[in-house]
C-alpha cells in the first residue's frame, strides 16, 4: 500500500479512528494479504496459529541469512528490515484473526440487500439472468455483478431459485454454515431460525448441499433434504416439490387441514381468521386457488367444500363458522 506510515494507519483503523476513504484503502490492501483459500480454509484455529508462527520464523530467518559484520549503515538498514517484518508479521496475524470481519466490510460494499416484509413475496432478476422469488419475513443478499468463478448468494428465510445454467459457474447459496450449489436448476431452500432447520427442496436438475466439513448429499427432482441444525445431521425424503412452491404464486392444498389453511392465507392477505368452532379446524380438503384470485373468492371456495361459512366483524377479522366435518 502506498501510504507515509501504514503502521500508524492500521493501528488507527483497529481503533475505529479512520476515514472512509482510508477505511477502503486498508480492507482494500488487507484483501490481498488474506491467505489462499486452498489451504487457510481447511485448517483448524490451531493449525492458523501454526501457520502464522512458520511464516514469522520465515522472515526472521531471511533477515538473519542476509546479515554481514554490522557497520553503522547496516544497522540502520537492518532495523528497519526487522521494524517491516515485525509491521508484517502484525498485519498478517491481524488479517488471519480478523478476516471474517474484513471479509465481510468489504462484502457489503459489492452486496445489494433484499429484505422482504411480513405478508408479502418480491420476484426479482440476478445480474446473470436467474429468477428468484423471495417468500414473507425473508433476506437475499446478491452481489451486483457475479465476476468471479462462481456466483454466490446469501439467504435468510424462505426463497425459490431457479436458475440459468452456466457450465464453468456454478451457482452457490449459503444459509448459515449450509451451501447448496448447483450449475442450471431450479429449487426452493427455507431457512428459518425458529424452526432450527434448513430445507432444501428440487424441482429441475440436481443440487448439491454441504456443510463447512463436507458434502451431504445430492438432491434430484421431488428430493427433499433436511438439516437439523442442532444435532448437525440430515434426513432425504421423496416429496412433491410443487407442493413446497405453491407459497409463489397459485395456493395449492392437499389433504390440507382449514386451519393450515387459515394460518396461509392470514400471510398472503395480512389479515386475522378465527373459528366459531373449534371442530370446523380439522376438516381437511384439497384443491387449488389461483394466485389472481381475492381472499373472497378462495374463503367462498373453502367454505363451499367444508360445508361451512364466513363473515367480517367490525375489526376486520373473518370468522369462519359452521358444523364441522361430517
Amino acid at each position: 500500500m502506498d501510504h507515509p506510515n501504514f503502521d500508524e494507519l492500521l493501528n488507527r483503523y483497529q481503533r475505529g479512528e479512520t476515514s472512509v476513504t482510508e477505511n477502503e484503502q486498508v480492507e482494500i490492501w488487507l484483501a490481498k494479504m488474506k491467505p489462499e483459500d486452498t489451504q487457510w480454509n481447511h485448517l483448524d484455529n490451531t493449525g492458523r496459529e501454526l501457520w502464522i508462527t512458520e511464516l514469522r520464523n520465515d522472515i526472521q530467518k531471511s533477515i538473519r541469512s542476509k546479515t554481514v559484520v554490522p557497520s553503522p549503515s547496516v544497522r540502520i538498514i537492518q532495523w528497519r528490515k526487522l521494524t517491516a517484518a515485525a509491521a508484517l508479521i502484525a498485519i498478517i496475524f491481524y488479517v488471519a484473526i480478523n478476516w471474517t470481519s474484513i471479509n465481510d466490510k468489504i462484502e457489503a460494499r459489492n452486496f445489494s440487500t433484499l429484505i422482504v416484509s411480513e405478508h408479502q413475496t418480491k420476484r426479482i432478476l440476478l445480474p446473470d439472468g436467474s429468477t428468484v422469488w423471495i417468500n414473507a419475513s425473508s433476506e437475499l443478499q446478491y452481489p451486483k455483478s457475479f465476476d468471479g468463478k462462481t456466483r454466490e448468494v446469501r439467504l435468510t428465510g424462505e426463497a425459490y431459485f431457479d436458475i440459468q445454467h452456466q457450465q464453468n459457474k456454478p451457482f452457490i447459496v449459503r444459509t448459515g454454515n449450509i451451501t447448496t450449489t448447483v450449475l442450471g436448476t431450479a429449487f426452493n431452500i427455507k431457512a428459518l431460525k425458529a424452526a432450527n432447520r434448513i430445507i432444501v427442496t428440487v424441482t429441475r436438475g440436481k443440487v448439491g448441499v454441504a456443510d463447512q466439513n463436507h458434502l451431504l448429499a445430492y438432491v434430484t427432482p421431488n428430493q427433499q433434504l433436511i438439516y437439523h441444525i442442532s444435532k448437525a445431521d440430515n434426513e432425504k425424503l421423496t416429496v412433491d416439490a410443487q407442493k413446497t412452491i405453491s407459497w409463489r404464486d397459485d395456493l395449492y392444498f392437499d389433504d390440507t387441514t382449514f386451519e393450515e389453511a387459515a394460518k396461509r392465507l392470514e400471510q398472503r392477505f395480512n389479515v386475522r381468521i378465527a373459528f366459531a368452532n373449534e371442530n370446523i379446524k380439522g376438516c381437511r380438503f384439497s384443491g387449488t386457488a389461483l394466485g389472481d384470485k381475492s381472499l373472497d373468492e378462495i374463503l367462498t371456495m373453502i367454505c363451499a367444500i367444508n360445508q361451512a361459512g364466513y363473515s367480517k366483524n367490525s375489526n376486520g377479522q373473518f370468522i369462519i363458522t359452521g358444523n364441522g366435518c361430517k
